[in-house]
């Protein structure tokens, strides 16, 4: 892409995301992950009504009085997005591509986030660690991420959560939000998932296409596999081809719901050609409940 034209679409994806995050998300983002970083602030008297777990048993002692630590919300907080760049994410038929959505949201979130004073951090995967962007703070910093997002070609064409969730937390040792945002076309994850999530206050956001849940009944249609790279025709006219399509993305899409359950992270899907600031909005405001 040439400088002008990245530009041009640059300031566009931060002229329409930043608004977003100013006037809609920073205050829910503020809510919904703000008061989850706490750090140890104080010792004093134990008044009543004070949670009894936070007593500091050894100033107790040394001192014949019940006391209390006091904890205030951390004022920093590091945010990581893991961003699925393998070849399934550019595929898109109604409003735009995967990639574009998973652009402005990405851009949204990060925006969001330094309005709080946070920093943000990327990691672009597929089936590789294709690009680790340290976590900043500052507009520039997030304008390089957006650049990096709209130009970014990757190296290797499949995809692997479990591979880019270990780097993750071999990189970034301090707890922080990450978002991972990603189609989940992928499986064998758990294990990775889970350990993160002990550590990390972890979010999926789930992007797909409206025909990849449901393959329509158009005939012939010469297709490639994106993550594979090879050529061939697709009789969407036969039931069993639309079947075998439809229950491999359920199958995916389970995958993806229960794995999340079970290790207790909280999730959200979008298709594309829903608006994602509603289905965002939803889900911060469940989370701050």
């Amino acid at each position: 892409m040439e400088t002008s034209e990245l530009l041009k679409k640059v300031r566009k994806i931060e002229i329409k995301t930043k608004g977003l995050s100013k006037h809609i998300f920073s205050g829910e983002y503020h809510s919904a992950f703000k008061g989850r970083g706490m750090s140890f602030s104080e010792v004093r008297d134990y008044q009543f009504g004070d949670d009894v777990r936070n007593i500091d048993w050894n100033v107790t002692a040394r001192t014949g009085d019940p006391h209390v630590k006091v904890f205030e919300e951390e004022r920093e907080l590091t945010v990581m997005m893991l961003i699925d760049v393998s070849q399934s994410s550019y595929f898109g038929t109604v409003n735009q591509l995967k990639q574009v959505t998973i652009t402005e949201i990405a851009a949204v979130l990060s925006f969001s986030a330094i309005q709080n004073n946070d920093k943000v951090g990327v990691i672009f995967f597929s089936d590789k660690i294709e690009k680790f962007i340290p976590p900043k703070k500052g507009k520039q910093h997030i304008l390089r991420i957006i650049r990096e997002m709209l130009n970014f070609e990757p190296e290797a064409k499949g995809t692997d959560l479990g591979q880019a969730l270990q780097y993750f937390n071999n990189v970034i040792k301090k707890r922080s939000i990450c978002f991972i945002l990603s189609d989940f076309m992928t499986k064998n994850y758990e294990d990775p998932l889970r350990i993160a999530s002990r550590r990390h206050d972890l979010v999926g956001i789930h992007l797909f296409d409206p025909r990849e849940e449901i393959l329509p009944d158009v005939g012939l249609v010469r297709a490639v596999d994106a993550e594979t790279g090879k050529l061939g025709w697709i009789d969407t006219s036969l039931k069993s081809v639309r079947d075998g399509y439809e229950n491999w993305f359920k199958q995916n899409f389970q995958y993806f719901q229960t794995t999340f359950r079970k290790s207790g992270v909280d999730s959200v899907s979008i298709r594309t050609d829903e608006s994602y600031v509603n289905l965002l909005l939803k889900f911060f405001k469940k989370r701050a409940k």
